[in-house]
């Protein structure tokens, strides 16, 4: 190695020509991170990152709880309105988004989407307990195979309308405006 050659800063015994675009200091391909705006170190991204999660433990907890009350709600209103519910599911799961943004008063986590996504299966879940039960009943009874799959829709309808509930709410979520 010649006198002039630069070292990572966090490896000194790798020679490296690559510094970070921000803070200047030699890092090697490990330490490097690439960003659109080039490569920096691990701990300018950090530093970044930082800045924009600004979302506190209770956003999560507001999150999760509307999320699940509003897709239990919906998931239960849209079961009358039967198959034009699938166009209405994912308005639904838009306004729950807005309503998610309004209660932790716009604040950005990485993590807010899919505690909102996980809320949003939960509330489904919530609606499933009475058809589960009516299937089970119905399947140790002996009852006919007709009334089984009578039940069985009502399984799939809820299912369906929140998988659009919980994927709109979780797409209009992650893509936060600033």
């Amino acid at each position: 190695m010649t006198d002039n050659a630069m070292v990572c800063a966090n490896h000194p015994d790798r020679p490296t020509t690559l510094r970070c675009n921000r803070c200047e200091k030699p890092i090697c391909p490990k330490c490097a991170v690439q960003t659109p705006v080039g490569y920096r170190c691990k701990e300018c991204v950090r530093g970044q990152q930082s800045v924009f999660e600004t979302a506190t433990k209770l956003d999560y907890v507001l999150a999760f709880t509307i999320a699940a009350i509003g897709t239990a709600m919906a998931t239960g209103v849209l079961n009358f309105i039967g198959f034009w519910g699938i166009f209405v599911a994912p308005i639904v799961g838009g306004a729950l988004a807005e309503a998610v943004r309004y209660a932790v008063r716009r604040r950005r986590g990485f993590k807010l989407p899919l505690a909102a996504a996980i809320g949003a299966i939960v509330g489904v879940l919530l609606n499933l307990i009475v058809p589960v039960f009516n299937a089970i009943l119905i399947f140790t009874s002996d009852v006919g195979i007709n009334l089984l799959a009578a039940v069985g829709l009502q399984l799939v309808w809820p299912l369906v309308y929140g998988g659009l509930i919980a994927s709109t709410l979780y797409y209009r979520l992650r893509g936060i405006r600033m």
